[in-house]
């Protein structure tokens, strides 16, 4: 099992889970009642799976690449250590990452 550490946008509220190597941060945020919307279910056609990633952390993830950048640019808050979840695949390499929700983001659904 994966520990994942999630961080409410304010900061006030930190919440780890363990999940299964090979799923998707997106589905394990979803999961945990997180505030992520993901409207193109993981197709990377959107920004609303965005989290900050901290930055002891940012390293260890894969290099994003060039098409989750340029998602990446029409997140609201996006910053230096911004990924989209759902291009997060856990492996043991990122046992304990920690993200931070975004501030803001943008609500795809009109909820």
């Amino acid at each position: 099992m994966i520990r994942v550490r999630f961080v409410s946008a304010d900061g006030s509220e930190t919440r780890e889970v363990a999940a299964p190597e090979g799923h998707r941060l997106l589905e394990v945020a979803q999961n945990d009642g997180q505030p992520l919307e993901g409207t193109c279910e993981g197709q990377m056609a959107c920004s609303t799976c965005h989290v900050i990633v901290a930055a002891e952390d940012f390293a260890r993830l894969p290099k994003a690449s060039e098409e989750e950048e340029d998602m990446l640019d029409l997140a609201i808050g996006a910053s230096r250590t911004s990924r989209l979840a759902c291009q997060i695949l856990l492996t043991p390499e990122l046992d304990g990452l920690t993200v931070r929700m975004p501030p803001q983001h943008r609500d795809m659904q009109g909820r």
